[in-house]
């Protein structure tokens, strides 16, 4: 039978710019990661900061290299959608880039004035804010106008929504809106909960926003869940979008950008899947070829990538407990962790992530079922994107030298969120430890722990039995 490195690499097209072998361990961005988990154990939560200055750098340059092919005449801006990840560093690393943010809570706010009193924002940074605002959310971003963040734009969701700014907005500000966008077809719903309704929009600017001085109507906003894919639901959405800022825009000479979301995918399979540099361009190409078709100027183009931004740049690894033959074809690799816990989109979203051995490279492999710590049948891992089995490489306690661990990347947005860090989990199985990786300024690797395993004893207090 072949080994474990030759199922990869008869399967992709292996090694890639991002992984690679030496002596049967995996590097991932040429990272021994072998050397943390002696260095720190498992399980173990990484966070690679280069990489997401990386991503937004890439973005940046498809965005000028498509503005550029097509001629078209507006400017792009990258905003970081924060809710992807809040972590701090992830948030200053982002901000290294000639960013602008995205927020879709009250919370946010506090964010962005500790990024503020750090240097890493200022007044003029672009602060987008987006979703259904309760009261504490509209007085927070009131209260950021009033203070002079000239930049921070409400992106109203509901008609109601610009009252409150009628009756609390002091200084002059631009404002957004979201339009509802319909779901796909296969969604429960047909149009989107999020947003004002295509028929409510002019009006809405007519009534409340077009005659009061301290108000310009700058920004339209789009987003559809599906994110930006090549599918006759996302250009069909886009067009009309477009068409509908290009009815606005005759009537409202302040309304100068769109903002198209977030969406721009992040790669979940070794292979490369996606063609970003033909998906920008036609983006580009599709919103000119409307604007020149209905006679009006181009705008310019804010984006809020989320999980472009961040999502590579993690991974999580685990070592593997034992192994368990439950009947004559299934045969469970138990790990020292909880996909429900540390990776919900798993078990949520059915998502999958890459998934590959650290170790035993030269190992024969077997087909597994990955199984997690807690008491719920549903927490299992056994599929991977491009085929519905798992393989890695086989056990032999009783003469392998170190346990087998398995690494899963790109898991750097939105996990630790839905998973609750810093709170309790299912089963209390606790939070892994949080490693920063960076590079020095000779790009050595550098690592330092962000946060150690959660403690029985910090779940004890939020539970109330330690005070």
């Amino acid at each position: 039978m072949d080994t474990y490195h030759d199922l990869i690499s008869q399967t992709f097209d292996f090694p890639t710019d991002e992984f690679k072998v030496e002596n049967n361990e995996l590097r991932f961005e040429g990272i021994d990661l072998m050397a943390l988990v002696k260095k720190h154990g498992t399980p173990l939560r990484l966070a690679y900061l280069p990489k997401i200055s990386s991503q937004i750098q890439r973005a940046q340059e498809w965005f000028r290299l498509g503005i550029e092919k097509t001629g078209y005449r507006g400017k792009y801006s990258y905003a970081y959608c924060t809710k992807a990840s809040h972590f701090s560093f992830v948030v200053e690393e982002a901000l290294k880039n000639n960013v602008h943010i995205e927020t879709s809570s009250w919370f946010d706010t506090n964010i962005i004035r500790a990024m503020y009193a750090k240097g890493r924002v200022t007044k003029d940074t672009y602060i987008i804010c987006n979703g259904f605002k309760t009261d504490e959310y509209k007085r927070e971003v009131t209260r950021l106008i009033n203070d002079g963040f000239g930049n921070c734009m409400p992106i109203l969701d509901s008609p109601n929504e610009v009252d409150y700014y009628h009756d609390n907005v002091r200084e002059s500000c631009c404002l957004g809106m979201r339009l509802a966008s319909d779901e796909e077809p296969r969604f429960q719903f047909y149009t989107s909960r999020l947003g004002i309704r295509y028929a409510d929009a002019l009006p809405l600017y007519e009534s409340k926003i077009k005659d009061d001085p301290r108000f310009e109507l700058k920004m339209l906003h789009y987003f559809i869940n599906t994110g930006i894919k090549d599918t006759s639901y996302y250009w069909s959405e886009l067009s009309r979008f477009v068409h509908q800022y290009c009815e606005m825009r005759k009537v409202c000479p302040t309304l100068t950008t769109i903002d198209i979301g977030g969406g721009l995918p992040i790669q979940t399979s070794i292979q490369k899947e996606y063609d970003y540099p033909y998906m920008i361009e036609e983006v580009l190409r599709t919103i000119k070829r409307i604007c020149t078709d209905e006679g009006v100027p181009e705008p310019d183009v804010f984006t809020e990538f989320g999980i472009f931004t961040v999502g590579e740049s993690g991974a999580t690894i685990y070592s593997i407990l034992d192994e368990k033959l439950q009947n004559d074809k299934e045969l469970w690799y138990m790990i020292d962790g909880s996909f429900i816990t540390n990776l919900p989109d798993t078990w949520a979203l059915n998502q999958r992530f890459i998934m590959l051995a650290i170790n035993g490279w030269d190992k024969k492999y077997k087909k597994i079922q990955l199984g997690g710590l807690t008491c719920d049948s549903q927490d299992y891992y056994n599929s991977e994107k491009h085929i519905y089995q798992v393989f890695l490489p086989e056990r032999k306690p009783t003469t392998d030298a170190e346990p087998l661990y398995v690494g899963f990347f790109h898991t750097g947005a939105y996990q630790e969120s839905l998973s609750g860090y810093g709170g309790v989990k299912h089963c209390l199985i606790p939070a892994p430890k949080i490693v920063i990786l960076d590079r020095d300024a000779d790009g050595n690797l550098t690592d330092r722990v962000f946060a150690e395993e959660q403690t029985g004893e910090s779940m004890l207090r939020i539970l109330g039995y330690q005070v």
